[in-house]
């Protein structure tokens, strides 16, 4: 009986709450592997700041629920970060993935599920964070870019890193090629990290992440 209780805790589903502004594809594709490879993870809901994001059409195709906060229709700006705290909380969510979601999160979001919130971001952090990652690179001469999974703390884009991938940036490449080439790399990336911490395989140690065997 205990080992059949072991088991049983294993496989139970955790609640994923996602974050996105855009178009969605890392948000399309980490459902979808989610949902393909049998994953122990539940996508809960969508939340997005940004009622043209192609995300919402994408959620309402796979039936999960919407929860749309038009910051632009805020006219106090702390009340959005009010009310998506509310809204998150309400979910009860194991894990949030934000897969881009074009706004910071206030301290008081990140203290509220320490270690429970990953960003996918494209660079090899701590190299190029923030916005037009990908032209910045490109105008300093980077030759190496990536991609970066990340545990979200109150800094921007300066939490534990989870997994990374590296990729060579090729001489007549311009920003478009570039994006187009991280993004390739992200769709692989970011369904590894949410089974991972779904299994219980990531431990945070500080500034480091132990994936457990």
């Amino acid at each position: 009986m205990r080992n059949l209780l072991a088991t049983a805790f294993k496989q139970k589903e955790k609640r994923v709450l996602f974050l996105a502004s855009g178009r969605g594809s890392n948000f399309e594709n980490a459902v979808q592997c989610i949902r393909d490879q049998k994953m122990a993870a539940n996508p809960i809901a969508l939340i997005s700041d940004n009622p043209k994001a192609k995300a919402i059409e994408i959620a309402n195709s796979f039936q999960i629920p919407v929860r749309l906060l038009p910051f632009a229709e805020y006219r106090d700006k702390s009340e959005y970060h009010r009310d998506i705290l509310k809204q998150a909380q309400e979910l009860k969510p194991d894990l949030i993935v934000a897969c881009g979601y074009m706004r910071i999160l206030k301290p008081e979001f990140v203290k509220s599920f320490p270690g429970k919130i990953i960003n996918i971001h494209p660079s090899l952090l701590p190299a190029f964070p923030g916005l037009d990652a990908q032209k910045q690179a490109i105008d300093y001469g980077a030759k190496i870019s990536g991609c970066t999974v990340h545990f979200v703390e109150e800094g921007v884009d300066t939490g534990p890193i989870v997994l990374q991938k590296s990729i060579e940036i090729k001489p007549d490449w311009g920003e478009i090629e570039l994006s187009r080439a991280i993004l390739a790399e992200e769709h692989k990336l970011l369904p590894i990290a949410i089974r991972l911490f779904c299994d219980h395989k990531l431990k945070l140690k500080g500034r480091k992440v132990e994936i457990l065997k």
